[in-house]
């Protein structure tokens, strides 16, 4: 892994549409960006902030996600989310996330994230089928 500095910030972007609706993910019966949708796009922001100091078969494994969903958002309208990071503790890298649409602040929390190896991980998981 190359050096990952505090401070990294990455933003993505996404118009929320049916199928990032709450009603269509089962996790509530309105049509508003779903929950785990918005913690989704915590995560993949998360992922990009840092892809590009990962070599070879590093990758990263969420482990921990905190989060407050504080505003509801309607299909059709555009989110945006801001991942910075705030701390790196070895192989474990922590970021706060945040989440905005196009009238503010809908969610904020923090992520956690450990580096693994792809191989070795995912022969790991699939032991427990043995």
């Amino acid at each position: 892994m190359k050096e990952i500095k505090v401070g990294l910030i990455t933003e993505i972007s996404a118009v929320v549409d049916k199928s990032m609706l709450a009603v269509n993910v089962g996790s509530g019966s309105l049509e508003v960006l779903a929950t785990p949708v918005m913690i989704m796009l915590m995560e993949k922001a998360s992922c990009q902030c840092i892809a590009d100091y990962l070599e070879n078969d590093e990758t990263t494994v969420g482990t921990e996600i905190n989060v407050k969903h504080i505003s509801a958002t309607p299909e059709n309208m555009n989110v945006t989310i801001k991942s910075t990071v705030t701390d790196v503790n070895n192989r474990e890298i922590t970021f706060k996330t945040e989440a905005f649409d196009d009238a503010g602040k809908i969610g904020e929390g923090v992520h956690r994230r450990f580096l693994v190896y792809g191989e070795k991980f995912t022969q790991k998981a699939k032991s427990k089928l043995n």
